[in-house]
């Protein structure tokens, strides 16, 4: 019993050595590495998915605790490439300077876009990538003596809430949290796309500044829409989508009412009245008009001919948005022959949009 004991041993100590382990060991090891992992893998937070390869920190710049994870912002449009992402107010950094522990921690940007150092003070670092800013860290700690080699390592922990506004004719209106530039063919997909009556001309605003030009993207659904793939929106942004342009077909018609200017935004007389079943038998045709108003209050008139339209002796006018058209019934029973009769029938007529 004796000899067998001291042969199990010597073979245990062979084992660790050339790095082997017996089968109740590999149990016990393996069910000890389990648990820490099953740990880690419950957080939320963004820890670790910045730019930086030093081990991310969890306590916050005050207390120490463990910082809460972005909870509640909703699904965000990430970019490619984390490398180019500019620090932004409320972002969370972990900060690890080399061989000096009191330093290392997780520090929050506060609303001026400035990260408060011991010894150091504040350090504006909104604007930056990581990179930069552990090597704006290193100057300012070597400029203010703190240290005379220091070696720092910067990882964004946590991106902060940053929206990009959709206004207008989407199916969810609202704001898309965004964390990068990103395809404005993305951030519609995040509305839901556009309506059935939205125009053809996307406007972008950049930042909150009215100032700047806004940009304008083509939009169509019979084509292939390359442009909205092409333009990149940042964070802040303001995406518009006005309504596609509205012409009023009123009177003597099988479906009077508003029809959508859709695709590439035109529309005439001959196509107006199509959309909106012909003409009834009541109809007056000799006397179809076109009201137009101009953007200075004045109101155009015109006189057209149905009959020259259908036989293709006259050109179908092309329309406006905001025109009416307006067939009358017969002269024994006209109405809304008043031209200010037919403008405001026109603001309560029901609105049409092809699908």
């Amino acid at each position: 019993m004796d000899t067998t004991w001291r042969n199990t041993t010597v073979k245990s100590r062979l084992s660790l050595r050339c790095g082997y382990l017996p089968s109740g060991c590999i149990v016990l090891l393996a069910a000890a590495m389990a648990a820490p992992a099953q740990s880690q893998s419950s957080g939320t937070s963004l820890s670790g998915a910045g730019v930086g390869g030093s081990p991310s920190t969890s306590g916050s710049a005050s207390t120490g605790k463990p910082a809460t994870s972005g909870q509640g912002l909703g699904p965000a449009v990430l970019p490619k490439d984390f490398a180019q992402l500019r620090i932004e107010p409320g972002d969370l950094l972990s900060v690890n300077v080399y061989d000096t522990p009191e330093l290392s921690d997780s520090y929050r940007v506060d609303p001026s876009g400035d990260l408060t150092l011991p010894l150091c003070g504040k350090v504006k670092v909104q604007g930056l990538t990581a990179p930069e800013v552990a090597r704006l860290l290193e100057t300012t700690l070597k400029d203010a003596q703190v240290l005379n080699r220091p070696q720092v390592n910067v990882d964004v922990q946590q991106y902060a809430g940053q929206y990009v506004t959709v206004l207008g004719e989407v199916a969810s209106p609202g704001r898309v949290t965004a964390i990068g530039p990103t395809k404005l063919s993305e951030i519609l997909a995040q509305v839901g796309g556009l309506t059935p009556i939205a125009g053809t001309r996307i406007k972008i605003r950049h930042g909150a500044d009215d100032s700047e030009p806004e940009l304008e993207a083509h939009y169509s659904r019979s084509d292939s829409n390359r442009e909205t793939g092409a333009i990149l929106v940042r964070p802040g942004d303001t995406v518009v989508i006005p309504r596609a342009g509205i012409v009023y077909v009123l009177g003597a018609v099988s479906r009077p009412g508003g029809y959508v200017m859709q695709e590439d935004g035109k529309l005439n007389v001959a196509e107006a009245l199509a959309l909106s079943g012909g003409t009834v038998m009541q109809a007056n045709t000799g006397g179809l008009r076109v009201i137009r108003r101009n953007a200075d209050g004045t109101v155009l008139d015109f006189a057209l001919s149905y009959d020259g339209i259908a036989k293709g002796s006259q050109t179908p006018l092309e329309l406006q948005a905001q025109d009416i058209v307006y067939v009358p019934m017969s002269k024994v029973k006209a109405i809304l022959s008043d031209t200010t009769s037919i403008i405001s029938t026109a603001t309560s007529a029901a609105i049409y949009a092809a699908r």
